[in-house]
């Protein structure tokens, strides 16, 4: 499996305020990048593999709404985490 528990750990201790924290907004974002990463090179090899391409699209739907709600809170925090995971917008 690609997301072993280590490395959610890893992602929740650098995006999140530590490793027990997998609720917040930026633990969420990270996690969610890092699969749509994954998500993304394997469709590039399976092309017709419907049952991921919706996945996928249900995924960045997620982190869309996610982003949305911490640009409404925290401008701030929004702009770091878009900033360190190098998304777009």
């Amino acid at each position: 499996m690609y997301l072993t528990a280590e490395k959610k750990q890893e992602i929740f201790t650098k995006y999140g305020k530590n490793a027990q924290d997998t609720g917040s907004a930026e633990g969420q974002i990270a996690l969610f990048t890092f699969r749509i990463k994954n998500l993304t090179e394997h469709m590039k090899g399976a092309k017709k593999d419907l049952a991921t391409k919706r996945s996928l699209v249900a995924l960045v739907g997620k982190r869309r709404k996610l982003l949305d709600y911490l640009k409404k809170i925290d401008i701030e925090r929004y702009r770091n985490i878009v900033k360190e995971l190098g998304l777009r917008k």
